[in-house]
């Protein structure tokens, strides 16, 4: 079966990969990631096609979790603007942006998160969410605590 996930002939369901992963010691995403990652956190590879076009799981990110992970859906209309605190030290987010652009400030510094991609950063630093654009700005972020 390997050999044949190998060479690209095998669609190999998750549970399976993560059986192979367990079986070699290695993480799931250490699995899949490619060998030449320079960030090691930051994955984006295709860890499952499905039978029918534009089914597909993607693994973004990962990231190391004390206690818990905080999952969030966030809607901003055009002009607005939500401020945020830092966070505590070792806490970190993950934004992934499903609709519009999202500007992320960390401090003076914009980011500019747009449609089907993510950013991800230490949030124990000021941080503000904004959307600049014409239409709301829709995304998921996860805190991870």
């Amino acid at each position: 079966m390997l050999v044949a996930i190998e060479a690209g002939e095998k669609n190999v369901s998750l549970t399976t990969l993560d059986r192979v992963a367990a079986a070699l010691e290695v993480a799931f995403s250490d699995l899949i990631q490619a060998p030449d990652a320079r960030d090691p956190s930051r994955i984006n590879e295709l860890a499952w096609a499905g039978t029918l076009p534009g089914s597909k799981a993607v693994l973004l990110s990962k990231a190391t979790a004390t206690r818990e992970v905080e999952q969030w859906e966030w809607c901003l209309a055009p002009g607005e603007v939500y401020p945020s605190q830092p966070d505590a030290e070792g806490w970190s987010e993950q934004i992934y942006v499903f609709e519009g652009c999202l500007t992320l400030m960390l401090g003076d510094v914009p980011q500019h998160i747009g449609t089907g991609e993510f950013f991800m950063f230490a949030s124990n630093q000021p941080h503000t969410y904004r959307n600049d654009g014409d239409v709301p700005a829709r995304f998921v972020r996860n805190v991870v605590i």
